[in-house]
């Protein structure tokens, strides 16, 4: 629903200082320093004043300060009833000092009341407010009546001039107050996203480093139970010994990746397959460098792959195909199946969870199942 023009109040940040410059804020203070000083001037250059008239005349000089001063507070709170009593009041304290013969007093109130009604009231009352002023001004002022005209129309028109101001003034502050905000709450976003995506990392490095060596541990203690031969347990242990010292070098990586300084993903996965006996990799497409969270996607995925292949096949060869195609890159990890290992049911099944949803915030798709041959994983990622 429109919001009706005429009722609506000018905004507080329109209304009030802050976000002011300080030239504008210097000007105001001048133009009050003036009108004081006129209402000042204008109340004791009178011959009436002397002795307890004095008196009177200045604390009707405060009692308009005060008053004014009130009514700025009111309209910046948007509280209707008192201020339209406050401006009253102030155009009655300008027919009293008209009454008494202070007529520059009179119509410097009437031409502040003018002015300020338009500025700071909701236009509804704010007209008729000014419309009151600007009479009594006409009717009271010496001058001839083109002038009066004229000067009654700057009145009203500077009134006006100084609303639309002080809205495209509010307007500016809010611009900015929702900038900043939109600011601080990307920065923020950013922040949660760069610690997620340490947190991934950091948890498909021990992910893949713990597995691997709970493979190889498991298979010692079962060895040992079994009271297979020493040589038997010691491979097992050693073996356990390279992947925690894989799991070292995973961790460095992790942390250069996370720098911006990843090795080439063909060379990773060389590496990677050579540590798996009966493992081949193969790398078609125009090789193109890849965002880090996709490199990285890639990676993970494979370190699961053959992590998986390793405890549900053990000895079954294994074929790893990277494709770059023209918007995604492809990685299938397929195994040619075989007989479960002794650990096939270790674990809590999170690792192809964990790989899906790797895939999914980039935007991309992991499936994993059986095939004709064995099992395989196939990961699309956009790029």
């Amino acid at each position: 629903m429109t919001e009706n023009p005429w009722l609506r109040w000018p905004s507080r940040e329109a209304l009030g200082r802050e976000g002011a410059s300080r030239s504008r804020r210097l000007l105001g203070w001048v133009v009050r320093s003036l009108v004081i000083g006129m209402l000042l001037w204008g109340t004791y250059n009178s011959t009436r004043v002397n002795g307890w008239a004095g008196v009177a005349a200045l604390a009707g000089v405060l009692v308009t300060a005060v008053a004014a001063w009130a009514f700025w507070r009111t309209t910046l709170a948007h509280r209707l009833l008192p201020s339209i009593m406050l401006i009253t009041t102030l155009v009655g304290l300008a027919v009293a000092a008209q009454a008494a013969g202070f007529q520059t007093v009179s119509l410097v109130i009437w031409c502040g009341c003018a002015i300020t009604a338009l500025e700071r009231l909701p236009l509804a009352a704010g007209v008729p407010v000014t419309s009151v002023s600007l009479a009594a001004y006409a009717a009271t002022n010496n001058d001839v009546w083109l002038t009066t005209t004229v000067t009654t129309a700057g009145l009203a028109l500077a009134g006006y001039v100084l609303r639309l101001d002080a809205e495209s003034r509010g307007t500016a502050q809010r611009l900015l107050a929702h900038e900043r905000a939109a600011r601080a709450a990307e920065t923020e976003s950013a922040a949660l996203a760069e610690r997620a995506r340490i947190a991934r990392e950091i948890h498909d490095v021990l992910a893949h480093s713990l597995s691997a060596q709970l493979v190889h541990l498991e298979a010692a203690r079962l060895l040992i139970e079994r009271g297979a031969e020493r040589q038997q347990i010691l491979e097992r242990v050693v073996a356990a010994r390279g992947m925690a010292r894989d799991g070292l070098e995973e961790t460095r990586q992790a942390l250069s990746a996370l720098r911006g300084e990843l090795t080439p993903l063909e060379d990773f996965l060389s590496q990677l397959v050579g540590t798996t006996a009966g493992a081949e990799v193969t790398i078609t497409g125009e090789r193109k460098p890849l965002p880090v969270e996709a490199s990285q996607a890639v990676r993970r995925v494979a370190q699961e792959a053959l992590t998986n292949v390793r405890k549900h096949a053990p000895g079954a060869k294994v074929r790893v195909r990277l494709d770059y195609g023209d918007r995604q890159v492809t990685l299938a990890v397929r195994d040619s199946g075989g007989p479960p290992g002794e650990l096939s049911e270790a674990g809590a099944g999170y690792g192809l969870l964990g790989m899906r949803e790797r895939a999914e915030l980039l935007g991309g798709s992991l499936d994993a199942g059986p095939d004709e041959e064995g099992f395989v994983v196939t990961l699309k990622v956009p790029v």
